[in-house]
């Protein structure tokens, strides 16, 4: 039977360590809860602005989705609920977002490519994994597959690529049962904005322990920190005319890694030789 519950909800998963998903989140500007799932990392809001009018949740989450991974050389996937509809976004760096939803019936509704592009991005077989998640692109004879259904179905795949979500953290769970799992899975803790200056401490932070160090270093660093303010500015923008407060974390954390990388690029020069 079709699901009946029409609670509103999501969360976001990163395919990184909570190491490196942490100084992402913190530029949401957002209160979240952070905890290990396998390899990957989840975020759960605690705030709902969807409820305030402020977005739907696919909005508000594919914005976040898109803010965490903009300057990140990992991707982020959105999973949200509402109302009986369920869907996804796979945010990654620059490149566009590919995302899917289905229907209280379970009827799809998407891109035709999204699945293809989810296979390639997380680096799933391309033959046995995209035939299941095309299979979840057509018709279902059953009438017992609803949108929930398809959406477990997906997260159950994904387990091929490392997700393993604590328990609790499940489709059509309503967002305050949701924050209660995520506070009580392990390894969880709190991502609370403290300020810009503990902020771009924590990014610094991470870039100087991290792989991509040397990486952002000269011409790169700079190229890369224009290329983002020039996109984060009118993203602003555009968010603050719509009310949009996911995509305006999106514009917010493109001027701000913007900003670091080229602050990175001129106090972290190599010394001459």
């Amino acid at each position: 039977m079709p699901i009946s519950r029409t609670p509103a909800g999501g969360l976001l998963v990163c395919r990184a360590e909570p190491l490196a998903a942490r100084p992402a989140a913190h530029l949401l500007r957002v209160h979240l809860l952070l905890a290990p799932a396998g390899e990957w990392t989840v975020l759960v809001p605690e705030a709902t602005p969807w409820l305030d009018g402020e977005g739907t949740v696919a909005e508000v989450l594919s914005g976040w989705a898109s803010a965490v991974a903009v300057g990140a050389n990992w991707p982020v996937l959105s999973l949200w609920w509402e109302g009986g509809r369920t869907g996804f976004a796979l945010a990654s760096g620059f490149r566009r977002t590919a995302a899917y939803e289905w229907d209280r019936l379970g009827g799809p509704a998407g891109e035709p490519d999204a699945m293809r592009t989810l296979a390639a991005r997380l680096g799933l077989d391309p033959v046995l994994d995209l035939e299941e998640l095309e299979r979840l692109t057509r018709p279902a004879a059953d009438p017992a597959v609803d949108g929930e259904a398809r959406l477990l179905a997906l997260i159950a795949l994904l387990g091929r690529a490392g997700l393993a979500l604590p328990a609790g953290l499940a489709p059509g769970e309503p967002a305050d049962r949701l924050r209660e799992a995520a506070r009580g899975a392990p390894g969880a803790e709190a991502v609370q904005w403290s300020g810009w200056r503990d902020a771009v401490r924590a990014e610094l932070d991470a870039v100087e322990e991290g792989p991509l160090g040397p990486w952002v270093r000269g011409p790169k660093a700079r190229l890369l920190g224009a290329a983002q303010l020039a996109a984060g500015a009118p993203l602003l923008a555009w968010a603050a005319r719509r009310r949009s407060p996911g995509w305006a974390a999106a514009g917010a954390a493109l001027v701000t890694q913007g900003a670091l990388s080229l602050a990175y690029a001129r106090t972290r020069r190599r010394p001459a030789p």
